[in-house]
């Protein structure tokens, strides 16, 4: 399996990020439909809208969060699509909007692959 990295939307892609995910359920704001900088989306993989209202990006709640989290992507089978780019790039980034780079889905999601 590659390795799997996190960075923001709107961080520069560069060629070190390999292949990019956006893993949000909505469009990132400010960032054109045209030439948008990932490779894929999969919105599939981003928490319930109801989980992602509940959490409301507060740290104090983000354990709680990723345990809603991890059972919300066991009764999906989501997680075996990442598992499978994962397994064809040596490298993945997982790209997020969030402004918060340490309580976000995609560090869930990076230490569950």
């Amino acid at each position: 399996m590659g390795r799997v990295q996190v960075k923001r939307v709107y961080e520069a892609p560069v060629a070190a990020d390999g292949y990019r995910i956006l893993v949000d359920r909505l469009w990132p704001r400010g960032v054109s439909k045209d030439g948008a900088p990932w490779d894929e989306w999969l919105r599939e993989l981003a928490p319930s809208a109801e989980l992602r209202h509940w959490f409301g990006h507060e740290p104090a709640k983000f354990a709680q969060f990723t345990e809603r989290y991890r059972a919300e992507l066991a009764e999906s089978g989501a997680l075996a699509q990442l598992r499978e780019r994962c397994r064809e790039h040596a490298v993945v980034t997982l790209v997020y909007a969030a402004k918060d780079t340490e309580h976000n889905n995609a560090v869930v999601l990076r230490e569950l692959v």
